[in-house]
């Protein structure tokens, strides 16, 4: 323990003696505005993320929680973390010294922040019906309570609901009394996931006095207990995918004891190492505040869905087992293969396998990779196949421990199937909008450079035919621009395209997904020298980038409200865009990537509850802030290739696993002195304005020299990506 904090003292010299990266995570940033963030207590990427749900509903509450919420109807043992659908929410325990209505309503009682603990693996507030201090801490499948009675009663009771969840429909239910102290349960619901179920195994630390309940389907039952003053009860509450006796084992093994306070700093410490696999310093605490902040929220997930006996719920809705991997869930992929899952490639190198192995055996169950994976369900939510870029990323920078060529067979196979429009890719090279697919060109650039992802895997394995078939298909982009407005526009069957009549590149149509033509003409990630070349010349795309962040950023009144974070038509809050100004490095105008992205790091992120300009999407949010932040960002779908930008860190160090460490060093820079002027790699000046994956992974010393003035760095053609 010691030894560890001598480390970070040396690594971190702006910590006052004894203060822990943990003091920087506010896990409040990102539950106000458009946020959606999870708050409650969980372990990194457990099972359990145990919290309130209020009584509000909504868009704001699609965790459950929103910072100008009024009023908690109980504490939910999973939520999601910054989506923009409302599930989860499931298995709700709320404590009361009095009889209440069981209804949404009934259940309701009003609080207040000033009443509120939020730290990592931990929350707490006081309810203001009958003062009673709600307290939670978790492990991975467990999460335990301790609800603090401020007088005594023989009535004091904790109301189990399994109604009210954060949006979805419950379909089926049982929970039962066991012995005194036990109960048990599943619960059954449609919503996101049309097909959930989670079984629950509770303990309370004092014999039930009275166990009320209509019957065992009933939605609800209330447990009660006889209290002294200012005492308490205890509650374990264990999940599982599968069963109540797996439940039980899961309780079993990671939580026999009732020490809350013993339960809590495990949390914390599973934190601190964790947020530890990058050790960074900032000139100010609120960096530091957002960074760490922002790593906490990127570790939430993807989340455990394994119980500990290698159990788990298929994606056929069968009981599956597996003692060689752990399952995850969560697979938010069309907004984390952007960045988060490149993040995941350089600082959690020892789960990717798992990550791999879990998208195989969904292949093998599905017949098809996941589009956005949760609970084992296919949502289908969002376009492309979003699981193709991740899995080939895994495959092109070595990770070992699965089949390569199974990962090969999977990604051709899930382009090969006939929904989603895949027909009319596999028929046409795109998909049009005039035969019922709406979405058209969001889909056919996704499509786009999924195929160029599955090329590069093919090159890489020696199929030649099938990379240039690919490679051929990943080109399509360019019979959609449209050369007489300088935007990707759809095409019909025939070829022929969409009529000019109402076309306004502000406004988003059927035609884009969280979009509009402005942010979508950019979707080429994969081939940007292919779409400068469609513009005529580096100076005529030049000039259309820097339009981009000049145009209305009036929406139509119909938009998507995802689309936020607008600098002109840029949109930061939505991850089409979130490539985009690093496409300067492309033309060799470096600088301009350093002003924006700066500006997006100060303005577009805060360390206030409405610190995210758009809701965080299981990471993604914050893994494109913690890139940046070091200076790096991933615009290839897959591979490897690093954009250099404006870090903002002093020093970073990566734990890149097996002894190698990353460490990332600014020179001179400051709120003015943003602009690269030198980079050096391994102490030897590095021209260029990229960086591959392999350079970073064997171990480096990578330099920054900052400066006040754009530079000659990385304007060379040579030099440029």
């Amino acid at each position: 323990m010691r030894r560890t904090l001598i480390i970070a003292l040396v690594l971190l010299p702006c910590l006052a003696e004894g203060q822990r990266l943990t003091d920087y995570v506010d896990p409040m940033i990102g539950t106000g505005g458009h946020g959606h963030v999870l708050l409650g207590a969980n372990v990194p990427q457990g099972m359990v993320s145990a919290g309130p749900t209020q009584l509000e509903t909504g868009w704001d509450w699609c965790s459950g929680y929103h910072y100008d919420g009024d009023s908690i109807v109980g504490f939910a043992q999973m939520h999601l973390s910054g989506t923009g659908r409302g599930d989860l929410g499931d298995i709700a325990l709320m404590p009361t010294l009095q009889e209440v209505e069981l209804s949404r309503e009934g259940l309701a009682s009003s609080y207040s922040h000033l009443r509120e603990v939020a730290r990592p693996g931990y929350y707490s507030v006081v309810l203001d019906r009958g003062n009673i201090r709600a307290e939670i801490t978790a492990t991975a499948r467990v999460a335990l309570y301790r609800f603090t009675f401020p007088r005594g009663s023989n009535n004091a009771r904790v109301v189990i609901d399994l109604e009210n969840a954060t949006a979805d429909e419950r379909t089926g239910s049982r929970v039962y009394q066991l012995d005194e102290f036990t109960i048990a349960g599943f619960r059954e619901s449609r919503g996101w996931a049309q097909r959930q179920q989670v079984y629950f195994y509770i303990q309370f630390s004092k014999p039930i006095h009275n166990w009320l309940s209509a019957s065992p389907s009933s939605p609800y039952a209330q447990a009660t207990f006889e209290v002294g003053p200012g005492e308490t009860v205890l509650a374990k509450v264990a999940l599982s995918p599968t069963n109540e006796m797996n439940a039980r084992l899961n309780m079993a093994y990671e939580l026999p004891a009732w020490d809350f306070e013993a339960t809590r700093r495990q949390a914390e410490e599973a934190w601190e190492e964790e947020l530890g696999r990058i050790k960074a310093t900032f000139r100010t605490e609120r960096e530091a505040r957002i960074f760490y902040t922002g790593l906490y929220h990127f570790l939430v997930a993807p989340s455990l869905w394994q119980d500990i006996t290698g159990d788990y719920m298929g994606s056929d809705g069968r009981v599956r087992h597996s003692a060689d991997f752990t399952n995850y869930t969560t697979f938010s992929l069309w907004d984390t293969y952007r960045a988060a899952h490149p993040l995941s490639t350089l600082i959690l190198r020892d789960r990717l396998t798992d990550y791999a192995e879990t998208m195989l055996r969904m292949w093998e169950q599905d017949g098809e990779l996941p589009v956005w994976h949760l609970v084992s369900n296919q949502t289908y939510c969002m376009v492309g196949c979003p699981a193709i870029p991740v899995l080939a990323d895994l495959c092109l920078k070595g990770v070992e421990g699965f089949d390569v060529r199974e990962a090969y067979e999977a990604m051709k196979g899930s382009l090969a199937k006939e929904n989603r429009g895949l027909k009319w890719l596999n028929e046409l090279g795109y998909v049009p909008y005039d035969v019922g697919e709406d979405k058209s060109v969001s889909k056919s650039l996704e499509y786009f450079l999924a195929c160029w992802s599955v090329a590069q895997v093919a090159g890489m394995l020696g199929e030649r035919d099938d990379s240039v078939r690919y490679s051929e298909l990943s080109l399509g982009y360019k019979k959609m621009f449209d050369p007489e407005t300088l935007f990707i526009r759809p095409l019909s069957k025939d070829g022929t395209r969409q009529s000019l009549e109402g076309f306004n590149p502000c406004h988003q149509t059927e035609d884009y997904t969280e979009g509009t033509p402005w942010q979508y003409t950019w979707l080429v990630p994969h081939d940007v020298r292919g779409l400068i070349d469609c513009f005529g010349s580096e100076q005529r795309f030049t000039e259309r980038l820097d339009s981009l962040f000049l145009a209305d950023d009036q929406l139509n009144p119909d938009a998507n409200p995802d689309i936020t974070g607008l600098i002109g038509q840029y949109a930061h809050g939505n991850e089409p865009s979130h490539h985009i100004l690093y496409l300067y490095n492309y033309v060799g105008q470096p600088w301009k990537t350093a002003e924006k992205v700066r500006y997006v790091l100060d303005k577009l992120y805060d360390d206030k509850p409405d610190g995210l300009c758009g809701n965080e999407d299981v990471g993604q949010m914050s893994a494109w802030y913690i890139l940046s932040a070091l200076g790096l960002y991933q615009v290839q779908p897959c591979g490897g290739l690093y954009i250099l930008g404006s870090p903002t860190v002093e020093t970073a160090v990566i734990d890149l696993g097996e002894g190698k460490t990353l460490t990332i060093r600014t020179h001179g820079g400051s709120d003015k002195a943003i602009y690269v002027q030198e980079v050096r790699l391994n102490g030897k000046p590095y021209p260029y304005s990229y960086i591959r994956h392999q350079q970073l992974t064997e171990g480096a010393e990578l330099d920054f020299l900052m400066g006040e003035k754009p530079s000659k760095w990385g304007t060379q053609p040579k030099h440029q990506p």
